[in-house]
């Protein structure tokens, strides 16, 4: 018989239907699934065949699976025992498209769509997709465009999915109208201005783009402003707020910054505490800042960040280093205490690569300086990246200490790196009446099958011209970091063929170099080649000194050289340095054996 239904109650627009009487489950049906896993609603529902079933749980079942987010409506019925669960599911994102953006690309906004929790493939809920374009505006406000507009349109598609169209309306970027800083009385309002990127506007805005308003500008610039008065003595400055106004049309913003000097102070003293462990005098030669000094924040850390990596080197990869200051405003002076705390020495036990898609492990781990099962050396970590900097095959290189669990005196070194290009490609072909059709090809790779090997291959056909290229080196022919090197050339150089000259030169010629490392920023080369000419004259036709060249020397040359050369680099980057030198000198010279003898 079937038991009396009722309307018992509406949960989150959900409908809620069962008996009056409460009763035994005698089976379950659920209702409405399209892509849903039946199992899903079982683990949700909480009652299985046998259970009593009353209005309580029928309330608390609808608001389990209500609360899951996947069903846009939830009805439970009792008919005869059986449980009837029936759903409505919400549709899935099939697609989601951005049009009218120029500001951001797509997938920079794709991914602060998946940051606010609406991507591809997931169920769509309204409050989401309003965070989704709630999240687009905030990025577009924090380029200055307050007068920015986002639509989404919902278009339905077959089996319950959803094709999202944002289209974004970009506005005109506010511009900056005026800039005032308020309370300046030690340097002027142009010479404060001068530190900030952020401006009013000059004849190069349209590029540098320095009049359009963004917060992280104006914190960056308010941060610098911050740091050229503490690096002037002015310990005690402080920016007491700041007002952002726009104007009605949203097109002008107006800064004002409200700032508070302090007074000027004198460094009366420097003093050190705590464990030392090295000679006080040697951690004082560390410290850029000495009795007498006008305060300069700047200086003041760089000098804790050398007494820590002159621990560092000494295997305290966790030393702390403080600066405790003691102000004296009455005759504004202020001494600092360099607080030491070295921790515990630790010892790396394990390095561990990470990032390296084509690159091999053992490319990485050659350059590391710093050793696994020895003592920790924040020198030599530092020296591992620069290596691996200038390797050359790497956008970013980090390096970063972890800690090992259950032991208080062993780190490992997480080193991740972010591959980059390393190969080029380069085809061309062109047409001229003299020369009719010219190809030329050429391959480079600096990191062949991710060994660290170097490969370029150089191909030019023409009538007048002909070459051939290969050349090949091994940065690490020894383990000890010796190189080698060779190429192997063929030229050909024929004007007769297109009417403009009357003698053919042809050149092969191959060389094996060698690179020597001599310390860890020197090193010498040596290197052997030899090349084979042929020149062919036109009688009668060819220049009088060609011949002259050719009564002296032949036909035919045989050219052997010898190469020898020093280099030193200290650059930190082979692609972006920002510090060192890269010296070289070379020395060439022909064997006793060679038609033509010279030196360079």
């Amino acid at each position: 018989m079937a038991h009396a239904l009722l309307v018992a109650g509406v949960l989150s627009a959900s409908a809620l239907v069962v008996a009056q009487e409460a009763f035994v489950v005698r089976d379950i049906r659920v209702e409405g699934l399209q892509r849903t896993d039946p199992g899903t609603v079982f683990n949700y529902l909480g009652v299985k065949v046998g259970d009593r079933f009353d209005q309580a749980a029928a309330s608390k079942a609808i608001k389990t699976l209500y609360e899951t987010g996947f069903f846009r409506d939830v009805r439970v019925e009792a008919q005869d025992g059986v449980l009837i669960v029936s759903v409505v599911e919400r549709p899935t994102v099939a697609a989601i498209n951005i049009s009218g953006a120029r500001e951001f690309d797509s997938d920079t906004l794709k991914k602060a769509l998946r940051d606010a929790g609406l991507s591809e493939g997931k169920i769509l809920d309204r409050t989401i997709l309003d965070r989704a374009e709630q999240e687009i505006k905030k990025q577009y406000l924090s380029r200055g465009r307050y007068d920015v507009e986002v639509t989404t349109t919902l278009t339905p598609l077959e089996r319950n999915r959803t094709s999202i169209a944002i289209e974004v309306k970009e506005g005109e970027v506010a511009r900056i109208e005026s800039i005032n800083i308020i309370g300046a009385s030690a340097f002027t309002e142009k010479v404060l201005l001068e530190q900030m990127q952020l401006s009013t506007g000059g004849w190069f805005s349209w590029y540098t783009k320095d009049d359009q308003y963004s917060r992280q500008k104006l914190s960056a610039d308010l941060e610098a402003v911050r740091a050229y008065y503490t690096n002037r003595g002015f310990l005690e400055f402080n920016v007491e707020s700041t007002q952002v106004s726009l104007s009605p049309d949203r097109t002008k913003v107006f800064i004002t910054v409200n700032i508070s000097e302090g007074a000027k102070f004198t460094v009366s003293g420097v003093s050190l505490s705590g464990e030392l462990l090295l000679p006080e005098g040697e951690l004082r030669a560390l410290i850029p800042v000495k009795s007498g000094d006008v305060f300069n924040r700047t200086r003041l850390a760089d000098g804790a960040k050398s007494i820590s990596d002159r621990l560092g080197r000494e295997g305290y990869a966790f030393a702390s280093v403080n600066t405790v200051p003691e102000i004296d405003r009455a005759n504004q002076t202020v001494a600092f205490n360099y607080v030491i705390d070295p921790g515990r020495r630790v010892y790396v036990r394990r390095i561990n690569v990470a990032g390296n898609v084509q690159t091999r492990d053992e490319v990485i781990r050659r350059e590391m300086r710093q050793l696994e099962a020895s003592w920790y050396d924040q020198a030599k970590i530092q020296r591992s990246k620069i290596r691996l900097d200038r390797l050359g095959f790497f956008e970013e290189v980090t390096m970063d200490n972890q800690a090992v669990a259950g032991s208080n005196d062993q780190i490992d070194v997480d080193v991740t790196v972010k591959e980059k290009n390393t190969g080029t490609i380069n085809a061309g072909a062109g047409y001229s009446s003299s020369e009719k059709l010219v190809l030329s090809a050429s391959l480079s790779q600096n990191n062949v099958l991710g060994t660290g090997n170097a490969l370029a291959v150089q191909v030019n056909t023409s009538r007048a011209s002909k070459t051939a290229v290969i050349a090949y080196s091994n940065p690490y022919w020894t383990a000890d970091g010796v190189s080698r090197g060779f190429d192997v050339y063929r030229r050909t150089y024929d004007p007769t063929s297109t009417g403009g000259g009357s003698y053919i030169l042809e050149t092969f010629g191959s060389g094996v170099r060698f690179g020597i490392p001599i310390s860890e920023t020197d090193s010498v080369s040596l290197g052997v080649s030899g090349e084979h000419s042929k020149l062919t004259l036109s009688p009668g036709i060819s220049p009088l000194r060609f011949f002259d060249y050719q009564k002296e020397f032949g036909s035919s040359t045989n050219t052997f050289k010898v190469q020898s050369g020093w280099a030193r680099d200290t650059r930190d980057s082979i692609d972006y340095p920002t510090r060192g030198w890269f010296q070289s000198v070379s020395v060439e010279s022909t064997l006793p054996v060679t038609n033509i003898k010279y030196y360079k």
